[in-house]
């Protein structure tokens, strides 16, 4: 005969300090082991987001970065007269010709970081629909003028309107203040791409991105780029390009934050084993009563593993709950992948919030298997003897 559910929700109620301060720790685990994982979702969110489906993003061979990629102006013109590149109305292909240039600026809080200044072309704002400009304007084209990201604005130094910006051989007036949503735009500095590689001295484009004119044609487009021999370029879809521009970073904060967790947790167990065992230990004529009417060894076990999960469980849905108003703040780390400033905001995702109760629940269910097997092995005519 099976213990019902309800007599282990009254023994928790019963011990409701015990088992509040239990259940705490264990949401402070959660709490850490979720908050790591809504860091990696939303390090990914943002640079998933930042990629378009219908675009495609053309590397020098071997490049895994805009950063360390290099587009000879030749390559480029052939590129730009493949088919299969969207037109727009007025007859010019959706297509944009890029630098991407890493600046040091000094930061608000102290200290510097890389900014990536992305030199860009008469249809990089068609092929970034996000990009929406909230104060003055954007750059004219052969101008040394540049509009800067809302992120940066907020994090840096003498970002503002009409200020300028010396790390070239020239100054760089900001006219516009731009927003991107999240995605890593809105960490950028956006300029005239010729005039971008004559202040910085570079020959060559960094990318070269364009639309498809049929989202579906991605694999007749890399035939068509990456088996031409004069090119040695590579194409991918822009959003499995920022995909993997994330997965080095997920996986490293998902690793860091998994080795810490795993070593609190360590502890939370404990703290659930000793309220258990302590449970037990002061309801020995309680257990004995049970069996003497009749109730299995396995009933008893299962109940007391009950409690134990039950504990878990508050304790997940407390550490979640304090974990996802972690939403509400955004932070900036470096990109391993592109060495910039990159901000974002912590993400909780049903894959975060099933994962932090699934780590919760196997919490419980482990500090509570040895003093449910306890219990389970009590000799009911000691048991009833005790006073």
């Amino acid at each position: 005969m099976a213990v019902p559910l309800s007599y282990s929700f009254r023994s928790l109620w019963a011990r409701r300090l015990t088992t509040f301060l239990t259940a705490s720790g264990m949401a402070l685990v959660v709490f850490v082991f979720a908050t790591v994982l809504m860091l990696a979702a939303g390090l990914q969110k943002t640079l998933v987001q930042t990629g378009s489906y219908r675009n495609v993003i053309v590397l020098r061979q071997g490049a895994t970065s805009e950063v360390d990629s290099g587009i000879e102006r030749g390559k480029a013109a052939v590129v730009e007269t493949l088919p299969g590149i969207a037109v727009d109305q007025s007859g010019e292909t959706v297509l944009a010709k890029e630098v991407v240039v890493l600046i040091t600026l000094p930061k608000k809080a102290g200290g510097t970081s890389n900014v990536i200044i992305r030199g860009i072309g008469k249809r990089s704002f068609a092929l970034r629909p996000q990009v929406k400009l909230i104060q003055g304007r954007m750059p004219r084209f052969g101008t040394p003028e540049v509009a800067v990201g809302s992120s940066l604005v907020k994090r840096f130094k003498g970002l503002t309107l009409g200020s300028t910006i010396s790390d070239s051989v020239r100054n760089w007036r900001i006219v516009g203040i731009m927003d991107a949503g999240n995605t890593a735009f809105s960490s950028e500095i956006w300029g005239d791409a010729e005039q971008v590689m004559q202040g910085f001295r570079r020959p060559v484009y960094s990318v070269v991105i364009f639309r498809m004119r049929d989202s579906a044609a991605l694999d007749a487009m890399k035939s068509l780029i990456e088996d031409d021999p004069r090119l040695t370029l590579q194409a991918k879809r822009e959003t499995a390009f920022y995909l993997d521009q994330s997965e080095m970073m997920a996986k490293f904060l998902t690793i860091l934050g998994i080795s810490l967790t795993i070593i609190f947790s360590l502890g939370a167990v404990i703290g659930a084993m000793i309220t258990m065992h302590s449970a037990v230990a002061n309801r020995v004529r309680e257990i004995g009563t049970l069996r003497a009417l009749g109730f299995q060894r396995r009933g008893i076990l299962m109940s007391f593993l009950a409690e134990s999960v039950f504990l878990g469980l508050i304790g997940g849905c407390m550490g979640i709950f304090f974990a996802s108003f972690m939403q509400l703040i955004t932070i900036s780390t470096v990109n391993f992948q592109s060495l910039a400033e990159l901000a974002f905001k912590f993400t909780l995702t049903p894959s975060v919030f099933f994962k932090s109760l699934a780590f919760a629940l196997i919490m419980g269910l482990i500090g509570g298997v040895l003093p449910a097997f306890r219990a389970s092995r009590l000799n009911i005519v000691d048991s009833l003897r005790t006073s």
